[in-house]
């Protein structure tokens, strides 16, 4: 088993070079690029985005769709 890294520029540092090295250095800085942190909080902002539906409402709903894309 491998010592756990607890100095995190040295994490950063041996992860960015298993990744260089498993896709090369063009793949490895386009793999890192793929995730982006985003920004906000999805926590709170879910309650705006989301409708409140219960499990059966939300299942009615889903079958209802269902059915319209069936035609």
């Amino acid at each position: 088993m491998e010592q756990l890294i607890t100095n995190h520029s040295e994490l950063r540092e041996r992860g960015f070079r298993a990744l260089a090295d498993a896709l090369g250095w063009v793949n490895a800085v386009r793999f890192l690029r793929e995730y982006d942190p985003g920004s906000g909080n999805y926590t709170e902002e879910r309650s705006t985005l989301l409708p409140d539906l219960s499990i059966e409402e939300l299942t009615t709903e889903i079958a209802r769709i269902q059915e319209e894309e069936e035609g």
